[in-house]
């Protein structure tokens, strides 16, 4: 069985390294084009146009990987901390969300603390993540584990010259003419998009749950703190011991 100073020892270790991750995490989700993935194959309108090899961009990073990732990194770290001021306390009380389940009995008070400090931060972890783009419309593609738009096509254009004849040539004049170039379709581009974005139903559904989850760990703090403290007085011996002859 794991003693306390055994969970001490530890808890600095786990604190940096579930930072550290969570901070990285962030600053990538930040990254928009490593949320972004997108193919293009381009088909000529006859068999004398240009040959273009097609184009690619893989998602390189998918918002619910990294959220799996900070969630393995703050378990670890909760369950140490609160391991910690479990030990050290006999106050307690349950976090129960409101009109919902209890998530925790007997929660500490310093863990109670510890969690409204996380929790704010967490917040703005979660309102922070990237949503996918609204004037688009998204599928979720189970092949490439992404999110993906409709095949939109557009339109590969070329200059061509023109001879407008104004005028035609006569005996006395040479005819009077305009060249002047004209857009003429030579091929298609037919484009799919993909993100790793979240949709923004999900975004909000996550920021309503950690404000739920935020009330819940004031009011069970509340209750914890009208637990009667237990004397525990030990400075006489102390001092006694240090000073007395």
């Amino acid at each position: 069985m794991t003693k306390l100073n055994q969970l001490i020892a530890i808890e600095k270790g786990v604190t940096n390294r579930a930072q550290t991750r969570w901070t990285e995490i962030h600053h990538k989700l930040q990254k928009s084009a490593l949320l972004s993935g997108i193919t293009r194959n381009y088909t000529p309108r006859d068999e004398e146009g240009d040959t273009l090899p097609p184009e690619s961009t893989r998602v390189q990073v998918r918002a619910t990987d990294q959220i799996h990732e900070v969630q393995d990194a703050l378990r670890e770290l909760f369950n140490v901390v609160a391991s910690k001021d479990k030990t050290n306390t006999v106050a307690g009380a349950d976090i129960k969300i409101e009109n919902g389940p209890t998530l925790a009995q007997n929660v500490p008070v310093p863990t109670l603390l510890y969690l409204e400090k996380k929790l704010t931060d967490l917040l703005t972890f979660v309102k922070k993540l990237p949503t996918l783009d609204p004037s688009e419309e998204w599928t979720w593609d189970g092949a490439s584990g992404a999110w993906r738009t409709n095949v939109t096509q557009t339109y590969r254009t070329k200059k061509v010259p023109k001879v407008l004849t104004k005028a035609p040539a006569t005996d006395k004049h040479p005819a009077q003419v305009e060249v002047f170039t004209e857009d003429v379709t030579v091929g298609y581009w037919n484009t799919v998009k993909f993100s790793g974005a979240l949709t923004a139903e999900a975004v909000r559904s996550m920021v309503d749950r950690v404000e739920a989850l935020q009330k819940a760990v004031k009011f069970a703090r509340e209750e914890a703190n009208t637990t009667e403290v237990t004397d525990f007085k030990i400075g006489d011996q102390i001092t006694s011991y240090i000073f007395d002859s």
